[in-house]
């Protein structure tokens, strides 16, 4: 194959890749506490073998080299509903999941049948003692203070358990807003956490600029395509040429 069609082909295959992204952004801009993502490319030089000169010719090719996290905060937006509880400083809530604790800043908590505090898919929500909160049948005022302190009308229950990490963006993501860490990067205590009760933080996706996004990278992928079309009909047309002359 051409080095033409080479470098076209890195170039669409990374925009695809690229489309992912920013689709992914879109579907969830409405999550709460989600994060958006992008992708960070490089140009990779490589020395042509059939050039005629000493040092050979460099072909430029595009590559993809990571997705990076915005880890910048959501709007805050009020709701009313005392299990709503946003981070309003830094770190994360500690949630008991399937596959062990993950991490997420999405607070919207619900209580299951059991009277256990959970997240909105049956996940339990950690206390500072990695223990769950569970609510009687009177307890029926549930209030949750600055520093993360849950109480009831009956006496507190325990401090929601919140932790930061040296690198947010070693965070690995496990749907949705929900996060994973490796052992290279564990979580340490939020001291003094900023906790805001019957609010959510917002999605940080601003869904304006991922739509321009998508229809920019659409263009590109779409510029990409002609080319490699455009140099497999130059190619077509030569051959036919030099069968005409044989």
């Amino acid at each position: 194959m051409e080095n033409t069609l080479f470098i076209a082909l890195s170039r669409q295959m990374t925009v695809r890749r690229q489309m992912d992204v920013v689709a992914n952004n879109i579907a969830n801009m409405n999550t709460t506490g989600f994060k958006g993502e992008k992708m960070m490319f490089v140009e990779h030089l490589v020395r042509s073998e059939g050039s005629g000169s000493v040092l050979g010719d460099k072909l430029s090719y595009v590559r993809d080299i990571a997705t990076v996290r915005d880890t910048t905060k959501g709007d805050i937006k009020q709701t009313g509903n005392p299990l709503d509880i946003a981070i309003a400083g830094e770190g994360y809530f500690v949630i008991e999941g399937r596959t062990g604790e993950q991490y997420t800043r999405n607070g919207h908590f619900q209580m299951d049948a059991t009277g256990q505090l959970v997240t909105g898919n049956g996940d339990t929500v950690l206390s500072d003692s990695g223990q769950p909160f569970f609510f009687g049948p009177t307890d029926t005022q549930i209030t949750i203070a600055g520093d993360g302190t849950v109480s009831t009308e009956n006496g507190p229950l325990g401090r929601l358990k919140v932790v930061e990490f040296e690198s947010e963006y070693g965070l690995q993501q496990a749907g949705g807003a929900m996060f994973n860490a490796n052992d290279g990067n564990p979580p340490k205590d939020v001291e003094f956490p900023q906790i805001m009760q019957g609010a959510l933080e917002s999605s940080n996706v601003q869904p304006i600029i991922e739509l321009t996004k998508m229809i920019t990278v659409q263009r590109s992928y779409d510029g990409a395509r002609s080319l490699i079309d455009k140099e497999d009909e130059r190619q077509k047309t030569m051959i036919r040429e030099m069968m005409k002359q044989t």
